[in-house]
């Protein structure tokens, strides 16, 4: 049984990849048509719609309000946590992003220019984003729960003119003043902004400084709206750093227009929303999936978004997600299977869900980490709806793997990411790079050219780029995860082939943190790696190796690390347990075993590898874990 299309759609998409996005290419606007549509001239730096001109921001409202969409609905604000609401039209939105974009402009802030956003989840967020679409400006959203060292290695790396912020952000229990952290960041970076724009919460007022930040209100107060600025296709709409070490970020470049064409097929034809339906991606516009299913696809599209600022439980109940669906009509949610599976601990009946009417609810998308078969199946049991897992990267920018809901009705193996979404040729190979067969686990890589929507580089950096993504497996993309392929197609992911590990859906590196556990003055030697967690997927645990003639208490010592992630990397790590240990696990080479000391910590059976070279440590890191207080499986 295969999907009804999706065959043939998808050979069309690989034998034919100029034909298909060029049709696909149609459903935006263009100021001018492309030359080309894929630009092989500068292989592996493929362009697509080479010569095009277009604007992401006109697309996304000017565009909708022309076609008659200017009185429905945009984006909604639902905010959980402090109980206010709003909704935007698309005319009313355009007009917001008009007058923001032009008190950018009046900043100085140009085509070209980078613009940094480090907001909680307000309105003010995805306009501050559309703005700098409209005037051609480069944003680069970071994600409010990293600390004023992530931050700070983001300024240098961008050089933003301008940097957007608020006062605060607002958890269930406490508040997260971001001013305080955007200063110190600030004074950290050698590059410093010309001015900063502070949106004032009515939670924490922000002490301003005088010559630099601006309050937000009297920023708009006098400012004139700003046309759009046709930009070339390939012109960089956005920069978002993946979380990679905290000395040199991984900038991913969107271009403009392989990024257009890309999310508005995936709407329809992945997800299966129609232009009018509401569309709810319960993330964070600081990750991947807030960019292109918060503020861009659906926009692009025609439909109406979610802006949703609170918890999948607590704010107030396990059942918050329901009654948002309910109350807007939302259609689909996209979400990661960490917010299920925090509403099954808190009500694994799911009583709470009964409360509310769904009946207009079709379908549920998970994804950011591996979603366990439980979870998929307490969900679809409860829902009525299809629950589907698949993958992708914010490398991508968009699904690779998935079940396309818009072109027929799915299939769906528990375990299994589904099928290659049409576009992404994915291929299962050996350390030597040749093809597996199928049931057998490799490195799951892509062919050139990857599709619209892609990173078509690294921000200043293409040496960069082909080392990280093209070298190991020349010709291909290296994913960096591995897996196997069934007899049907279907592709599952089983782990990370690097040091990036899932928390919560957020990617977060391991050799970043080992970076900050080892400044500690009593640490010789650390690694960290990702443990099982049956709520956040995993956890970073950390290994400690402590200087000789250090006599201090332990408890002290791996306390110390856990506050030193807290402050330098953040919250979000949920780094909360380091352990002493004599040795680590080494090969002979002096490689560290990350990957065995994960199953030791996991529980999970595992092979001595050849090259270890002392078999007898594997024993002393068990024991070890045995006598602490292992994460929650």
């Amino acid at each position: 049984m295969v999907q009804k299309n999706y065959r043939k759609i998808y050979r069309q998409s690989i034998e034919s990849p100029e034909h298909f996005w060029g049709q696909a290419a149609k459903n935006v606007h263009w100021f001018r048509e492309w030359d080309c549509v894929l630009d092989d001239s500068r292989a592996p730096f493929y362009r697509w719609f080479t010569g095009a001109e277009t604007n992401t921001c006109y697309n996304c409202l000017d565009r909708q309000v022309e076609n008659g969409r200017g009185e429905q609905t945009a984006l909604i604000y639902d905010s959980a946590i402090t109980g206010r609401q709003k909704k935007f039209t698309y005319r009313e939105l355009l007009d917001k992003v008009a007058i923001f974009a032009g008190t950018l402009a009046g900043m100085g802030v140009a085509k070209g220019d980078r613009v940094i956003i480090y907001m909680p989840m307000v309105p003010e967020a995805a306009i501050a984003m559309l703005a700098c679409a409209r005037i051609g400006a480069i944003h680069s959203v970071v994600f409010g729960g990293f600390a004023a060292r992530e931050l700070a290695t983001r300024i240098d790396d961008a050089k933003p003119k301008v940097i957007v912020s608020a006062s605060c952000g607002i958890e269930p229990s406490r508040l997260v003043l971001y001013k305080p952290l955007l200063d110190e960041a600030i004074s950290i970076a050698s590059e410093k902004p010309h001015k900063c724009i502070i949106l004032q919460r009515q939670e924490a007022k922000a002490q301003l400084i005088p010559g630099r930040d601006i309050d937000w209100k009297e920023a708009i107060a006098d400012a004139q709206p700003a046309d759009y600025v046709k930009v070339k296709a390939t012109d960089p709409l956005y920069i978002i750093y993946t979380s990679g070490t905290t000395g040199e970020p991984k900038g991913i470049v969107r271009d403009n227009g392989g990024h257009l064409v890309a999310l508005e097929w995936s709407m329809a034809n992945l997800f299966n929303v129609k232009p009018g339906e509401v569309f709810w991606a319960a993330s964070d516009i600081g990750w991947v999936v807030g960019h292109s299913y918060i503020v861009y696809g659906p926009l692009l599209h025609g439909c109406t978004s979610i802006l949703f600022e609170g918890k999948p439980v607590g704010t107030p109940d396990a059942g918050v997600y329901w009654r948002v669906i309910s109350e807007h009509k939302v259609v689909t949610v996209f979400t990661a299977p960490t917010a299920i599976r925090a509403i099954k601990r808190e009500d694994p009946e799911g009583k709470l869900l009964q409360s509310y009417d769904l009946s207009h609810f079709r379908a549920l998308f998970l994804a950011g980490e591996r979603a366990d078969t439980d979870t998929l199946r307490w969900a679809g049991d409860r829902l009525d709806a299809p629950v589907i897992d698949h993958w992708w990267q914010t490398e991508s920018g968009w699904p690779m793997a998935a079940n396309c809901l818009g072109l027929g009705q799915p299939v769906i193996k528990y375990g299994s990411v589904a099928r290659a979404v049409p576009g992404y040729d994915i291929r299962i190979v050996d350390e030597s790079g040749d093809e597996m067969e199928r049931g057998q686990m490799g490195a799951i890589v892509i062919k050139l050219p990857l599709p619209p929507g892609n990173l078509p580089t690294l921000w200043n950096a293409d040496d960069r780029f082909i080392k990280a993504y093209l070298e190991r497996f020349p010709g291909f993309y290296h994913t960096g995860d591995a897996g196997y392929m069934d007899d049907d197609g279907y592709l599952f992911v089983m782990s990370r082939t690097d040091d990036i590990i899932n928390v919560a859906g957020h990617r977060l590196s391991t050799g970043a943190m080992e970076e900050v556990l080892a400044r500690h003055p009593d640490v010789a030697e650390c690694a960290v790696t990702g443990v099982a967690d049956s709520l956040k997927g995993q956890v970073p645990l950390g290994f400690l190796v402590l200087k000789n003639g250090v006599n201090r208490d332990t408890d002290d010592i791996a306390q110390e690390a856990v506050k030193m992630i807290r402050k330098d990397i953040g919250p979000v790590a949920a780094f909360k347990k380091a352990i002493i240990v004599d040795r680590l696990p080494k090969t002979r080479s002096g490689k560290v075993l990350r990957s065995t000391m994960q199953k030791i910590a996991d529980n999970q059976p595992y092979k001595i590898p050849a090259t270890i070279e002392d078999p007898a440590v594997l024993e002393e890191i068990t024991k070890a874990l045995l006598n602490t207080n292992p994460p929650s499986k």
